[in-house]
C-alpha cells in the first residue's frame, strides 16, 4: 500500500476524470487528495474516522487510472485501504443496518427476490422507512421477470469451437435473467458449449468493493472449488463481476488459496472480448434502423481496459448505428452499492449520464453492466424519457432472431 501511495506525483491529471472532485470541488474528494489522506493515516498523523468520510465519496470508478501518467494503481490502493480502516472505524447504526442488509441480500438470488416482493408492501410506507430501505427499494423495477432456473448445459450449434462455464452473477439472475439468456443463444449460435454450475454463488466483489476481506473470500472461495478446470474459459457477463475477480490475487495474497484464485482470475474473461477473439457469425437479417447510445461501464473500460471489444461486436448488426456519449466513460453513479450507500451523490450522477445520453438522441442505451442499467433505466424513467436500456449481448441475441410479420 505504501509504494502505491508513493507512486503519485501530484500532478492533477486526474482532478478532471473525478467524478465526485467535479461534483464537489473539495481536493479531498479527489484521487490525489485521498491519497494525502491515506498517507496522513498510514504515518499516524489521521484517524481513520476523521478522513473515512472522503474515502467513502470514492466511486471507486478508477477513471484516475485511465488519467495517471504515473500508472498509479488508486483501484488496488482504494480496495486495501478500505480493507485496512474497516476493523478501526466507528460506523453508526444506520450504516451497519445498510451494510448488512446489501451483503444479506444482493449477493443471494432468493434472498433477493423475497426482499422484492416484501418492498411492494412496504413501498407505499416509503416515507416513513429508513433512507437505506427507500433507496434499494426504489432501484428495483416495478416487476420482476419470472424466475427461470439456467440449464447445467447449454449446448453449441452446429461444430463445436470452445467450451466454456458461466458465471451467472447475483443482482442480475433476478432483475435481468433475459441477460444471461441472450449469453447462451448468442454463444451457442457461434459454437460454444457453456455450462452453468448450479453450486456457484456471488464472486465476492460487493464485499471487496466495502473492504469487507472476510466475507469476499469466503465467497469467492465457494466459486474457486466449484467451477470446473477443463473450460477454455470463465464468462462473466457483468462488468462488475470481472473487475472483482481480477482482484483475486491480490485478495488471496499470502492466503493458500492464492495460486488457485490467480488461476481462476486468468481464465475469466468479460463476454465481449471472449466472442470478438473468438470471432462471431455476421447476423444478416435485415433490420430497421436503431441508434444506441454506448455507455462505457467503469468497471469495463477504466477497471479492465476492455473499450473497443463490445464495439467491434455490436457494429457487426445490421443498420446499427453507436453513438458515443463523449463525457469521457463518467461514472453514472451505480459503483456496486454507492447508489445506496451515497444516494445523493449517485442521483445527481445518476441524472447527469441521462440528460448525456438524450442529448444524442439516441432510440435506447447498450452497455455492458447490469448495475449501470439499473441505474440509467432508474434516471431515464424519472426524467420521463424510459428508453429501454439493454445489455450488449441482448442486442446480438435480437439481431441473430427472424423479423416476425405481424
Amino acid at each position: 500500500m505504501t509504494k502505491a501511495v508513493e507512486a503519485c506525483v501530484h500532478c492533477g491529471m486526474c482532478l478532471p476524470a473525478c467524478p465526485t472532485y467535479k461534483l464537489l470541488g473539495q481536493e479531498m474528494d479527489s484521487p490525489r487528495g485521498r491519497i494525502i489522506l491515506m498517507k496522513e493515516v498510514l504515518e499516524s498523523a489521521l484517524t481513520v474516522n476523521e478522513m473515512m468520510p472522503h474515502i467513502d465519496r470514492c466511486l471507486g470508478c478508477v477513471s484516475c487510472v485511465t488519467a495517471c501518467p504515473s500508472g498509479v494503481e488508486y483501484g488496488e490502493l482504494l480496495n486495501s485501504f478500505r480493507a485496512h480502516a474497516r476493523p478501526k472505524l466507528r460506523r453508526s447504526a444506520m450504516e451497519r443496518l445498510t451494510h448488512l442488509l446489501v451483503h444479506f441480500t444482493l449477493p443471494y438470488p432468493a434472498r433477493l427476490r423475497m426482499a422484492a416482493s416484501a418492498w411492494k408492501l412496504f413501498k407505499p410506507f416509503g416515507n416513513f422507512l429508513p433512507t437505506t430501505l427507500a433507496v434499494m427499494g426504489n432501484l428495483l423495477p416495478k416487476s420482476l421477470p419470472p424466475p427461470e432456473p439456467l440449464p447445467k448445459v447449454y449446448q453449441a450449434h452446429g461444430l463445436r469451437k470452445a467450451k466454456v462455464a458461466l458465471l451467472a452473477g447475483c443482482v442480475q439472475q433476478v432483475v435481468a435473467p433475459q441477460i444471461n439468456w441472450a449469453t447462451l443463444r448468442v454463444l451457442a449460435r457461434n459454437g460454444v458449449e457453456v455450462v452453468i454450475p448450479r453450486a456457484q454463488g456471488c464472486c465476492g466483489a460487493l464485499a471487496i468493493h466495502t473492504g469487507d476481506i472476510p466475507r469476499a473470500r469466503a465467497m469467492s472461495r465457494r466459486n474457486l472449488q466449484v467451477f470446473p478446470t477443463d473450460v477454455d474459459a470463465i464468462i462473466t457477463n457483468a462488468a462488475g463481476c470481472g473487475s472483482g475477480i481480477n482482484d483475486y490475487s491480490l485478495l488471496f495474497k499470502d492466503q493458500p488459496e492464492h495460486l488457485q484464485a490467480t488461476d481462476f482470475a486468468d481464465r475469466v474473461q468479460d463476454i465481449s472480448v471472449f466472442l470478438d477473439e473468438l470471432g462471431i457469425d455476421i447476423p444478416d437479417t435485415p433490420r430497421p434502423p436503431l441508434r444506441l447510445a454506448h455507455q462505457d461501464a467503469c468497471h469495463l473500460a477504466h477497471a479492465q481496459g476492455i473499450w473497443d471489444a463490445p464495439r467491434r461486436l455490436l457494429q457487426n448488426v445490421p443498420n446499427l448505428s453507436l453513438l458515443e456519449l463523449g463525457d469521457e466513460a463518467t461514472c453514472c453513479g451505480s459503483a456496486g452499492t454507492y447508489n445506496i450507500d451515497q444516494p445523493e451523490l449517485a442521483q445527481a450522477l445518476g441524472e447527469n449520464k441521462a440528460r448525456t445520453i438524450l442529448d444524442t438522441n439516441a432510440d435506447g442505451v447498450v452497455t455492458g453492466n447490469i448495475g449501470c442499467i439499473v441505474q440509467i433505466r432508474k434516471h431515464l424513467q424519472a426524467l420521463g424519457q424510459p428508453l429501454p436500456v439493454y445489455h450488449t449481448l441482448e442486442v446480438l441475441d435480437q439481431a441473430y432472431e427472424p423479423i416476425h410479420n405481424t
